[in-house]
């Protein structure tokens, strides 16, 4: 059985101990979670697992080499006794300890394992929030297990051993052990060791290391008791303030970019990835101020969490577990998947744990996150061949984003603030974009859904000159013209049959101007909804291109992967784009309708 599989059979576990922690919060009247905390942690949890399906083989592939070819002392029969295993926990745990320290000593790993500490709470999700860059660095630390020659079987078992036992010291439920069990806090990592690592207070910042034993902070200078009277303040000294795992796990890494870039002095770009985090170059810091941290402000602070009404709460839940679910199937399968096969479904559920942090955080209604979803799952069935799910998703997500259209009518004709003609050519390009994934979807049906697609790139066309002047920008017309003139000319040489040249033609024409149309009135609106629906439409025109010329010219390998999602990318950015637009519309008496359409934008 796999690692992998273990945290599987696992995660139950750690389910029944989070809702036996939260109970007790309760009865206690000291509950320790909030829903999208939780959610967010768990999720960067599951994100950690699922790209350890690409980077373990780093990381284990590296180790067992090192193994294979340079261990000093080979004897595989000493390792799997009884001794072999507690002293390769032991080695392991010992190694762990400078892993995590210099974790938080030096700034490139500090920026991978700032993950596990961005939460603001302490409770048993946090334990599960980890890294998904850890890997990449991490594996030196155990270069002197593979010299030792502890067998790659025995690294991976005392590995995850090390890693269960650190689950359940993340609480406050526990408290410091007195009488007869204070031994254990002595020796052991233990919750109230652990809470002292977790909070920024000074007294505390960058103490007790250890994953098992505590015996290494000890030996090495590193330990620090907790104080009842100087209570744990927890999260970053550079606050996340996001649910975005993708943000989560980048955060650090593009400041440390940002100043790198920035720095003047070669050597000071390099030093800004390995001094102690925090540390910038004097002329960064000049140029880019940061305020100091303020530990009185810190512990008076509310932490981070916008409102989320009671139907966003459901959908979080009921998403949440979805992707539990699909993470456990992907987890399960995943030893024994092809490698493209593994980077597909990691794909869908990353789009989905992605869209389900930024509806908690009011950044994407509750149908456009379904509307990625559905768009992410059809593709990903198109291209592994799953007809029948294809079949249910390709149509859905279209039609959610007709739904949407419909709800933001009617949320926003109660205020007045209503223009019915904008919303039809929204709605018409829909339905013709529905109607051309149906046609694709049979074959002998490519001229359907070839005019499909015409009628409803001409109905966004449309959309897109309601209050603007024909091509605005004169430079994004005629560089679409010349992309389609240049895609149309690669068809042509390429085999495109002469009974498609014309409606080909006219194909290619209508897409390069509604192209032309999007971003010229994105260069005159200057917002970011503008911006949206013209990124949408480059991304139009990209998949367009990449069928005609896996039809028409050549093959391309997984072909409806880039086909699809870069077709699904067009239509989520512009009707995502174009509902933001119409939040921000002026209404008649000179307010916005963000007010009225927000409902419309939870649908």
């Amino acid at each position: 059985m796999s690692p992998s599989q273990i945290i599987v059979l696992a995660t139950p576990a750690f389910l029944l101990l989070m809702a036996l922690e939260l109970a007790v919060g309760w009865r206690r009247r000291r509950n320790t979670y909030r829903l999208a905390d939780a959610v967010s942690s768990v999720s960067l949890g599951m994100l950690s697992q699922t790209s350890a399906v690409f980077t373990g083989l780093l990381r284990i592939g590296i180790y067992t080499a090192l193994f294979e070819h340079v261990a000093l002392w080979r004897n595989d029969a000493f390792w799997t006794s009884v001794t072999g295993w507690v002293l390769a926990l032991l080695f392991y745990d010992f190694c762990y300890y400078w892993l995590h320290r210099m974790g938080h000593e030096v700034a490139v790993l500090w920026a991978a394992h700032a993950v596990h500490h961005q939460s603001q709470d302490y409770n048993l999700s946090t334990a599960l929030r980890q890294t998904s860059s850890g890997a990449v660095l991490g594996w030196v630390f155990f270069v002197p297990m593979a010299l030792a020659g502890v067998p790659p079987l025995v690294f991976v078992v005392v590995g995850l051993v090390d890693l269960l036992y650190q689950f359940w010291v993340h609480t406050e439920h526990v408290p410091r052990l007195q009488g007869r069990w204070a031994w254990f806090d002595r020796w052991f990592c233990s919750p109230s060791n652990h809470r002292v690592h977790h909070a920024v207070n000074d007294a505390y910042l960058d103490k007790n290391y250890g994953g098992i034993l505590i015996v290494w902070d000890r030996l090495f200078g590193t330990f620090k008791d907790e104080d009842p009277h100087d209570r744990c303040v927890y999260g970053t000294r550079g606050l996340l303030n996001s649910w975005d795992p993708l943000w989560a796990n980048a955060q650090v890494y593009a400041g440390l970019a940002h100043d790198s870039w920035h720095a003047r002095r070669w050597a000071d770009k390099l030093r800004v990835w390995l001094k102690p985090p925090g540390w910038r170059p004097e002329d960064v810091a000049q140029r880019f101020p940061k305020p100091a941290f303020d530990m009185a402000q810190a512990q008076q602070q509310a932490p981070y969490y916008p409102p989320m009404s009671r139907a966003v709460q459901w959908f979080a839940l009921v998403e949440f577990g979805l992707l539990l679910a699909g993470v456990a199937a992907f987890l399960w399968h995943a030893d024994t998947a092809p490698l493209a096969h593994n980077a597909i479904w990691f794909a869908v559920l990353l789009a989905g744990q992605w869209a389900l942090g930024a509806v908690m955080q009011g950044r994407l209604g509750m149908g456009m996150a379904l509307v990625l979803q559905c768009g992410a799952l059809a593709t990903a069935t198109s291209a592994l061949g799953w007809t029948q799910w294809h079949a249910l998703f390709k149509p859905m997500a279209m039609a959610i984003a007709l739904f949407l259209v419909a709800a933001s009518a009617y949320s926003t004709s109660a205020s007045g603030i209503f223009d019915p003609k904008s919303r039809r050519w929204m709605a018409a390009a829909l339905a013709g974009s529905l109607a051309g994934d149906v046609f694709l979807m049979f074959e002998g049906f490519f001229i359907p859904g070839l005019v499909s697609f015409l009628v409803a790139h001409l109905c966004y066309l449309a959309l897109f000159h309601r209050g603007q002047r024909w091509f605005p920008h004169r430079g994004a017309l005629a560089g679409t013209l010349a992309l389609g003139g240049t895609m149309y000319a690669v068809l042509w040489t390429g085999g495109l049959p002469p009974a498609l040249r014309g409606p080909v033609a006219a194909y290619v024409l209508v897409i390069a101007l509604m192209a032309a149309q999007a971003m010229g009135r994105a260069t005159v609106l200057r917002n970011g909804p503008a911006a949206l629906v013209a990124v949408g439409a480059g991304f139009f025109m990209l998949s367009d291109s990449l069928l005609a010329i896996n039809r028409f010219v050549q093959p391309l390998p997984l072909a409806p992967l880039w086909v699809l999602a870069t077709y699904y990318a067009a239509q989520v950015l512009m009707v995502e784009g174009w509902l933001r637009g119409q939040q921000a519309a002026p209404s008649p008496s000179g307010t916005t309708a963000a007010a009225s359409s927000s409902a419309a934008m939870a649908a």
